[in-house]
């Protein structure tokens, strides 16, 4: 049976403290249990203060076969910001702009930028799976749509791992290999009606928001925002078209990341969980798993978190 744990963003202590709790014990230099196996669902890096020590427990994990693992957002942004831009000398895929630079400098700076243990950690993330589809359970970093995932084969190998060429491509705005990484490890975003916008945690306007894509029933905008609660009055009641989310077909549990949830850890419907309980922010964040049995409805029960230490 699996634990999933979610974002762990640099926290080891964290990280030790959740596997030791849930009867992992580090043997020969790596953690394992003796029944159970572990799922990262992404974010290993950027922000806490132990980043390579967090990516080598995981991959030492992985590499013995007591975990899996997914790709997130910042492991995708990892490579693509080291990783020359071919059409344009001197630039890279993901731009060294200065609030780019601002998300990824505290990895940057405990790795070391352009070392050796840097590039043997960009070659790991380059090895991770953009979804796990198991025979009893999904996993992805942000969001399952059917329609990205199924585009995702053209970019993939059979372990769903992307091809050397499609980090280039993935990383060009307006093709369907950077729409398929945008949706599955960053999120479903929509575009607000005309006329509407609202500003987001930096005060920057936006009209584009992120979804609460899991929601199946007839939604307004307002009900599928994930905007600041100062601003939900600005997103209108009006109704979103069937087509614009996926929603999710229930066959399976899924279980995702990246939302920066708060308060108590419970599923976000029976089959699906978002395992990111904000270990990183500044205001009382957990680091969470999800102990799964085989159960085809998700419980509240089967969460286990340790509070944040900083």
């Amino acid at each position: 049976m699996y634990d999933l744990i979610g974002d762990i963003h640099g926290y080891a202590t964290e990280l030790k403290a959740l596997l030791t709790k849930m009867d992992y014990r580090e043997i020969d230099g790596v953690w394992q249990h003796p029944e159970r196996r572990v799922i990262f669902v992404g974010d290993f890096i950027d922000r806490g203060p132990q980043q390579i020590e967090i990516v080598l427990i995981a991959k030492t994990m992985v590499e013995r076969g007591h975990a899996l693992a997914v790709m997130g957002n910042h492991e995708y942004n990892a490579v693509v910001w080291a990783m020359p831009d071919p059409q344009n000398p001197g630039d890279y895929l993901r731009p060294h702009t200065a609030r780019n630079l601002d998300q990824h400098q505290a990895f940057l700076a405990q790795v070391g930028e352009g070392s050796e243990l840097h590039g043997k950690l960009l070659a790991w993330f380059r090895t991770l799976p953009i979804y796990l589809e198991l025979p009893e359970l999904r996993v992805v970093h942000a969001c399952w749509h059917p329609q990205y995932i199924k585009a995702a084969a053209t970019i993939t190998d059979d372990q769903n791992r992307l091809l050397p060429e499609a980090w280039e491509a993935s990383s060009r705005k307006g093709s369907e290999a950077y729409e398929v990484i945008e949706t599955l490890l960053k999120g479903l975003e929509i575009p607000l009606p005309a006329g509407h916008y609202f500003h987001d945690g930096e005060g920057n306007k936006r009209t584009i928001v992120r979804t609460r894509w899991w929601q199946i029933d007839k939604l307004t905008y307002r009900d599928l925002a994930m905007v600041p609660s100062s601003q939900i009055d600005k997103i209108p009641h009006q109704p979103v078209a069937d087509h614009i989310t996926p929603g999710y077909d229930h066959k399976k549990p899924l279980f995702v990341g990246h939302y920066w949830m708060s308060g108590e850890p419970a599923p976000l419907t029976d089959r699906v969980a978002c395992l990111d309980y904000s270990v990183a922010g500044e205001r009382g964040g957990k680091l969470c798993a999800y102990r799964w049995d085989g159960e085809a409805r998700l419980q509240e029960g089967n969460f286990v978190c340790v509070a944040s230490s900083h």
